[in-house]
């Protein structure tokens, strides 16, 4: 048996943080080192491998919005069948593996099949990509909290459009990009001002960011104008208003 394989296989979800790969924890670079196989996720700067050991075998397994993907039952099944054959697997996501990762779908797979999972938790994107632009998820002057949502459903049904503008909260919205025309306008029809400050994180934390300060509807155009495209990040409140002078609305976009 090769140094590192495990007599019985196991997992390790590893959250693999939102681009910046000094933003990985050390846990996860730990874990990278005991992994026999990794499976990487499209999402995932691959300077995180040098961190896993010379001798494991990387099997990229794409996964972005938009894009031909690899298929989900595909990735869970890969994972099972080499723990089954005694290796530890990492399967490395993007942000943390429990924020629209399905990580959770991934760890219950694992139950099932009786082998041991362990979750390794990571920097999510909705935090560190408003962080990057010098913006507070949550401020107790200006807002009440922060609602993380996916702007992309499985089923199609659309949130309470209503009870998120009453809410007071900061919106931060995950795969929000090809919908966004859509978000702008029930936001709006449901009482959110125009002028409510917003903004949109490309590639947050890498050296390809990118991003628009705005207001809420200026949004769409400005993204247009930037060219501005998945994967991002969409930051809407009044927080919005602390964002950095380098990302400053008289500018629109701004390179990092």
């Amino acid at each position: 048996m090769r140094s590192g394989f495990s007599r019985s296989g196991q997992i390790l979800l590893i959250g693999a943080g939102p681009g910046d790969v000094e933003l990985l924890t050390l846990k996860a670079v730990r874990a990278l080192g005991r992994a026999d196989v990794v499976l990487l996720d499209d999402l995932v700067n691959p300077a995180v491998l040098q961190f896993a050991r010379s001798d494991a075998r990387v099997i990229r397994v794409g996964k972005r919005g938009g894009c031909r993907s690899t298929p989900q039952d595909f990735i869970e099944r890969l994972m099972l069948r080499y723990a089954r054959a005694g290796r530890t697997v990492a399967r490395v996501k993007g942000g943390d593996p429990f924020v629209f990762g399905r990580g959770a779908e991934e760890l219950q797979r694992a139950r099932e099949a009786g082998i041991p999972c362990e979750v390794i938790s990571g920097i999510t994107a909705g935090i560190a990509a408003p962080a990057a632009l010098g913006i507070p998820v949550t401020h107790r002057g200006l807002c009440e909290g922060v609602t993380f949502l996916t702007g992309h459903t499985q089923d199609g049904r659309a949130p309470d459009w209503p009870a998120l503008v009453g809410g007071g909260t900061t919106l931060v919205i995950y795969m929000g990009m090809a919908n966004l025309a859509h978000i702008v306008r029930s936001l709006i029809d449901a009482g959110m001002s125009p002028d409510m400050q917003a903004a949109v994180v490309q590639n947050a934390t890498s050296a390809k960011q990118r991003q628009v300060v705005c207001t809420l509807g200026e949004l769409e155009m400005a993204v247009a104008a930037a060219g501005l495209r998945s994967p991002a990040i969409v930051v809407i409140g009044e927080v919005v208003r602390l964002a950095a002078s380098s990302a400053s609305r008289s500018s629109w976009v701004e390179a990092a």
